[in-house]
């Protein structure tokens, strides 16, 4: 009995160092992140320049779970390039007149121009996803959406667009912490809607649009990609790598200009212009005083 005891603790032993290795590799600290993460950033510079010469046009979709990461994915990969190439659509509900348009109709008027790359945060796939689930559409627009998407899509794709679509996975349970972080961070509240709650509430709805989606418009030429976002900095990194890795971009040379001479300083022109209102200096101990936030 005692031997068989013995070998119980060794066994939840063992399972528990299983954990902690596992915990351990998933940690990644800041500054080995923030080093990853600038080297990706670097290259987005680099994609920028060969898309803007080859005047390639991208799509980009972000799509998943709410809270799962899709928006500070997005915000690193455009933290260092041009607003001008790389351009988000974050759409906010259809009006009375977009409601009366063909569905696809508004996203379509966002789709890039030659040297653009276009990230959707969420995109069509709305009617796949929310709009089913709560009920913002009829049965027979959704099977007709479901019929139609795989066509645009091939459309796009043969028109020389590239079309990359990320599907962002969280747990149940990372769901929730991140959910209930944003209730008590007065910096995070804006992002906790009425929307995300019902979400909440219906997971198992969610998941079960989510494989009807997925089974029907993963295709070969717009594959979905899912992202595994538990950890949210290894999830930036492999969707930003993953995303240079499909795209066949090369890296160009870069000739640094020369700067020319500035011109001589005429005689009439002031030091400097006849500046009249300047901000004021920050002051940091007023602002803790009055609760303000540095």
């Amino acid at each position: 009995m005692a031997k068989v005891e013995k070998k119980g603790r060794k066994t939840r032993g063992q399972a528990k160092n299983r954990r902690e290795t596992a915990a351990a590799i998933s940690r990644l600290g800041r500054k080995e992140y923030e080093k990853r993460l600038l080297k990706l950033q670097v290259q987005l510079c680099q994609l920028q320049r060969w898309v803007k010469q080859a005047g390639t046009r991208v799509v980009v979709l972000f799509e998943g779970r709410d809270a799962a990461g899709k928006g500070g994915v997005i915000k690193r990969i455009t933290e260092r390039v041009s607003p001008r190439v790389f351009r988000v659509v974050a759409l906010p509900a259809p009006t009375e007149r977009e409601r009366t348009q063909m569905y696809f109709q508004r996203y379509l008027a966002h789709l890039p121009a030659a040297g653009e790359v276009v990230l959707f945060d969420r995109s069509w796939y709305n009617r796949a996803g929310v709009e089913r689930v709560m009920g913002f559409c009829t049965q027979a627009e959704y099977e007709e959406f479901m019929r139609n998407c795989p066509q645009l899509e091939a459309a796009l794709v043969r028109s020389g667009i590239i079309l990359v679509k990320y599907f962002f996975d969280v747990s149940q349970e990372e769901q929730e912490r991140r959910f209930k972080r944003r209730a008590t961070d007065p910096l995070r509240q804006w992002k906790l809607s009425p929307m995300d709650l019902e979400s909440y509430r219906r997971w198992w709805d969610y998941t079960k649009a989510t494989d009807d989606m997925l089974a029907a418009t993963d295709t070969e030429y717009a594959p979905w990609y899912v992202v595994r976002s538990n950890n949210k900095r290894r999830a930036r990194l492999n969707c930003i790598a993953h995303l240079l890795s499909v795209i066949p971009w090369k890296k160009l040379p870069y000739d640094e200009p020369a700067f020319p001479k500035r011109k001589k300083k005429p005689a009439k022109v002031p030091e400097k212009p006849c500046y009249r209102h300047f901000v004021p200096e920050h002051d940091r101990t007023s602002a803790r005083s009055t609760g303000t936030i540095v």
